[in-house]
């Protein structure tokens, strides 16, 4: 079953009378448990494909459908709602609140919910365990290497139990060992049915996923199966 259907998807951005097409007509299938990695030069559309991937925007043409559910046309309350019960995010810059424990960052996703302290706590250490950060739950961001940082905001990511796991450059700011972490731990989510979707310009990256998107000028340029997860 597809979790993401992009039908003829445009973005336009507006600034007085120029009119710049950022995404010109994209249409992309992912399936539910589905790992694919997004790759293209700067200015290829990979920022504006994951905003509204995320629905941190919307189209201004075409159709975009998540779990079935058509997010094309919904008001920001609404797109909010969809983002908490659906998507985790994981960022280049980690995004943690430095004066904040791991596991109350963690937490943050939850809050929003209003989900009551006892049931938020045992979930979000049940998600650094699973990231392998159960004995740094007490530290703060910068008590913590890049590496770390990363997982817990993977952990933050997870902990609502998304449908959708969207990673935008998520080794970008990490030394090769701290990244060959993160990557074995996106092998682990995919091994257990999540779907991701990897913005990355880093080839190596890219070839962990089941599934390379090119993208060149706004358009998809090229869909390529790759030979499955890298060891």
């Amino acid at each position: 079953m597809s979790l993401i259907e992009l039908t003829g998807v445009r973005k336009t951005y507006r600034t007085g009378s120029l009119q710049v097409a950022a995404l010109r007509g994209i249409t992309l299938t992912v399936d539910e448990g589905e790992y694919i990695a997004v790759m293209g030069p700067s200015g290829s559309g990979k920022s504006t494909l994951m905003h509204i991937l995320g629905c941190l925007d919307v189209p201004t043409a075409g159709s975009y459908r998540l779990a079935e559910e058509d997010v094309s046309e919904m008001s920001e309350s609404q797109l909010a709602q969809v983002r908490n019960r659906r998507v985790g995010f994981v960022f280049q810059q980690f995004n943690l609140l430095a004066s904040m424990s791991a596991l109350r960052n963690v937490e943050l996703p939850l809050t929003y919910r209003s989900v009551g302290r006892v049931d938020r706590r045992q979930r979000a250490l049940a998600a650094l365990e699973r990231v392998g950060l159960r004995d740094r739950v007490d530290h703060r961001p910068g008590e913590l290497s890049g590496g770390e940082q990363q997982r817990v905001a993977v952990a933050r990511a997870l902990v609502t139990e998304p449908d959708l796991l969207l990673a935008d450059e998520p080794t970008g700011n990490l030394d090769s060992a701290s990244t060959a972490g993160i990557l074995s731990l996106l092998d682990e989510l995919h091994g257990a049915d999540r779907t991701i979707v990897v913005i990355t310009h880093e080839a190596d990256v890219a070839r962990r996923s089941q599934r390379i998107v090119r993208m060149l000028d706004g358009l998809v340029s090229d869909d390529t199966v790759t030979a499955g997860v890298v060891p």
